[in-house]
């Protein structure tokens, strides 16, 4: 009979013994209480046992020893007896019982054979892997006494601050020198024609202060006739590379001018004031992203499109800059005018009112540059509150914000408090 579940080993069914069964086991008991009979060496099973404990599984000799309850087969190629493995359930469950007699259940979880945790398994365990006590308790360690305590320090443990490194003179890495040295030039040549010279092969880089190209012509000392010499700094190392190879034993004017990697040498002792102040992170970053800026090959603006700042609107004479001195709350309702009437030509994308500029500029910014042009054209020439409009279309140049003196921020101050004062004094009065 097959099990339920495939991957179960098959479950042994009551044998019924047949006629045709005794007869074979009358045949075979001869052969089996003979002295030629095989015993394996692994089995303890009687020479001398009663045949009647002999039975059959189809035509396998199956012997059930009646002391122990183990079970074997006759092999019939070895001529000897094996251990026979006992198939079972206990209570739905599948077993089996090995040689050793050792009851194992069968895991539908985990699909897998389990040995059932009895007294025979923990003894057999221990026979086989020792026995530890586990019933005598440890000794406590014993305590060790406390030693006796320091008096407390009044003075308390500064961290350890470490020595910054002194200031000294070091060479810059070959591969992060940008600078070229170039030597042999003429004595008439002017800045612009030694930039344009060195930008032949690459992008010079620009000082980030005065936005200056840094580059230098030497000068006798002390007066300023030029020595022929000059120093360019380039962005990338690879320009360098390049001006080695094409510029170094180029004519220029009549003279064949010497190209070569910066190298500096220390003349006298080593003065750390003089050393340029190391720019903070944000700068770096800032004059990083310039730098990559230049070597960003797309366009400003495609064939045939509009510039971007082509979407924004100026509006002047829209209001008096003492307006808002009384009232704040004039600006709000001006951004909003503002931007209801201009959303007749499209979508108003924000509206800026510079409130200190004289001419009394609103900025309007709008989606494309279609839409700021019928916006120009809706509101130039249009009177708003007694006051006649100018609009156009922003240069893209011009800046209309206008900052505060120290004297205006006082006074607005003053004004807002004054304000704040009258304020808690109606509500005082009402109540």
């Amino acid at each position: 009979m097959e099990s339920e579940n495939s991957n179960i080993p098959l479950e042994d069914s009551k044998v019924i013994v047949s006629e045709t069964d005794v007869e074979k086991t009358e045949e075979t008991e001869n052969k089996l209480n003979s002295d030629d009979l095989k015993v394996s060496e692994d089995n303890d099973i009687p020479a001398n046992y009663d045949p009647k404990d002999v039975y059959y599984e189809g035509e396998v000799a199956i012997y059930k020893d009646p002391k122990s309850g183990y079970q074997y087969k006759w092999d019939k190629e070895k001529n000897e007896w094996v251990n026979h493995v006992i198939y079972g359930f206990e209570d739905d469950t599948h077993t089996y019982t090995d040689s050793d007699g050792v009851t194992f259940f069968w895991d539908k979880d985990k699909s897998a054979w389990f040995p059932k945790i009895n007294d025979l398994f923990m003894a057999q365990y221990q026979m086989n892997y020792g026995f530890v006590d586990n019933t005598t308790k440890p000794e406590p360690k014993k305590a060790a006494e406390p030693s006796p305590a320091a008096p407390p320090s009044t003075e308390e443990k500064k961290p350890v601050k470490r020595k910054a490194s002194e200031p000294a003179w070091f060479e810059p890495e070959e591969r992060k020198n940008t600078k070229v040295y170039v030597s042999n030039l003429p004595l008439d040549i002017t800045e612009d024609e030694f930039a344009e010279l060195m930008q032949k092969c690459g992008i010079i880089m620009r000082d980030p202060v005065s936005n200056k190209l840094k580059i230098k012509l030497y000068t006798e000392p002390g007066s300023t006739d030029l020595k022929g010499d000059g120093l360019c700094t380039y962005i990338r190392i690879e320009s360098v590379d390049l001006a080695l190879k094409l510029l170094d034993g180029y004519d220029f004017k009549g003279k064949v001018i010497k190209v070569e990697q910066a190298k500096f040498q220390l003349k006298g002792q080593y003065d750390p004031k003089l050393k340029p102040k190391s720019k903070k992170r944000k700068d770096k970053d800032k004059l990083k992203k310039k730098q990559s800026q230049l070597f960003d090959w797309r366009p400003e603006k495609m064939r045939g499109e509009r510039a971007k700042h082509e979407k924004i609107v100026i509006v002047k004479n829209v209001f008096e800059s003492k307006m808002f001195d009384d009232d704040v709350g004039l600006i709000l309702e001006l951004q909003e005018d503002l931007r209801e009437e201009c959303s007749k030509c499209g979508e108003v994308k924000k509206v800026v009112i510079f409130d200190r500029h004289p001419e009394g500029v609103a900025q309007i910014n709008m989606t494309e540059p279609e839409n700021a042009d019928q916006c120009v054209a809706l509101l130039n020439g249009r009177w708003f509150g007694k006051r006649q409009l100018s609009a156009e279309i922003w240069d893209g140049k011009t800046k209309f914000k206008i900052a505060e003196t120290d004297t205006q921020i006082n006074a607005r101050i003053d004004n807002w408090e004054k304000f704040l004062e009258e304020d808690d004094d109606k509500k005082v009065v009402s109540k």
